[in-house]
C-alpha cells in the first residue's frame, strides 16, 4: 500500500470528511474509472479531482 494513500485516508477518516469525498478521492487516487453519471455527487467529483491531484489541500471543505 502507498503509505501517502493510506496516510491521507486515515487523515480524512479522523477529521470526518463527507464519505462521497474520500470515496472520490480514492478513486481518482487509483485512476479508477469515474461512477456513472447518474451516481456521481459534487462532493465525489471534488474528491475525484483532489485525488487525481494527489492534493490533501480541501479536506477541510468537506468536513
Amino acid at each position: 500500500m502507498n503509505q501517502s494513500y493510506y496516510d491521507a485516508v486515515t487523515k480524512m477518516e479522523g477529521m470526518g470528511v463527507n464519505e462521497e469525498y474520500i470515496q472520490g478521492w480514492q478513486a481518482g487516487f487509483l485512476q479508477n474509472p469515474k461512477r456513472e453519471e447518474q451516481r456521481v455527487t459534487e462532493a465525489y467529483e471534488a474528491g475525484y479531482t483532489d485525488g487525481e491531484g494527489k492534493s490533501n489541500d480541501n479536506f477541510s471543505n468537506w468536513t
